[in-house]
């Protein structure tokens, strides 16, 4: 049995004494053992998982998961983790199976449970593009142009929605249609195997296509990873218990976009000041014991603290400092 904390913090094996903390370890499948907790469905592999293992570190969810299992409690809230494909989260959270979860948002639209779900948070990590690519030596130049060819692609759903409004725009009908076919994996090499004219398919930097002679000729849609939590309030008596695990979580998140910008401006400086670091609501400033001075405190997103931290020396401010944040609420 391995021992995994989610803050990557190794702990002892349980020892066979007995003890509370052994007891949480044992194994739990049965629904008795998980009645009256909070359920929160997370990636069990792939692109989300290790990603979702730091956020429920930030957010101290702790937890210790049997190799062999895809279920366990946590050590210090009344929850137990599901570990689950990405693909079928939606559905165990939108049909009131499981109280919250992770997956992506673009997910949710494929198995149609975006009525059933609540996207809580959007979490910044997971972004990727739902592209139409085509070979780059095909004529074809635009999604208009593969309307009514063949697309090969994982997304039956979406990539159906997007050309069914381009084939009604062109008049097209019944053999005229596009025609999407389904493939579980290595979408890219369809078209290279002569299955398709174009595909449908997620892009995140884009390598994978370029390396299989693809490029992009549309965007059907931009997808991150997402909070959701079930639409059917089957456990009323969690609520208070979602929101602090919502709320930690949207403070992981907002620690890694900002950071803390520190420094010292004479007062005749300050409105400049203001304006280069305004904070969220409004900076903090203090008075030093040199006239005429203040010392200003500010959150900043981190993407521009080096630019905001040249302003800032340029207008006169001194002794600047930025220190990263662990956690917050905001």
């Amino acid at each position: 049995m391995s021992t995994v904390r989610v803050s990557q913090v190794a702990f002892k094996p349980p020892s066979p004494s007995g003890s509370l903390e052994e007891d949480i370890l044992i194994p739990l499948m049965n629904a008795e053992a998980l009645d009256g907790r909070l359920l929160f469905a997370i990636p069990k592999k792939g692109r989300l998982h290790e990603r979702c293992l730091s956020l429920l570190a930030g957010a101290d969810i702790q937890f210790r998961r049997h190799n062999r299992l895809d279920v366990c409690v946590s050590l210090n809230h009344n929850l137990a983790l599901i570990f689950l494909p990405a693909s079928d989260i939606p559905s165990f959270v939108g049909k009131g199976n499981v109280d919250l979860g992770i997956t992506g948002h673009d997910v949710i639209l494929e198995s149609k449970m975006q009525d059933l779900v609540v996207e809580e948070l959007r979490l910044g990590f997971g972004k990727c593009s739902l592209q139409v690519q085509v070979p780059e030596s095909s004529p074809i130049k635009s999604a208009e142009d593969l309307a009514g060819k063949r697309v090969v692609t994982s997304f039956e759903v979406l990539a159906g929605q997007y050309f069914n409004e381009i084939d009604d725009r062109l008049n097209l009908r019944d053999d005229q249609k596009t025609k999407i076919e389904y493939v579980g994996g290595s979408v890219e090499a369809a078209c290279a195997l002569g299955l398709a004219d174009g595909i449908v398919d997620l892009v995140e930097s884009g390598d994978t296509m370029r390396a299989a002679g693809l490029h992009a000729i549309a965007t059907v849609l931009e997808t991150e990873a997402v909070l959701i939590r079930s639409g059917v309030q089957k456990h009323p008596h969690l609520t208070s218990l979602i929101d602090l695990i919502t709320n930690r979580i949207s403070g992981v998140i907002a620690a890694e976009r900002y950071v803390v910008c520190q420094y010292n401006i004479s007062r005749d400086k300050l409105a400049a000041a203001v304006r280069i670091t305004p904070g969220r609501r409004a900076p903090t400033i203090s008075p030093l014991e040199e006239e005429n001075w203040v010392a200003i405190s500010s959150m900043v997103e981190k993407k521009k603290s080096a630019k905001v931290m040249d302003e800032l020396v340029a207008i006169g401010a001194e002794d600047v400092l930025v220190f990263n944040l662990d956690n917050c609420r905001v």
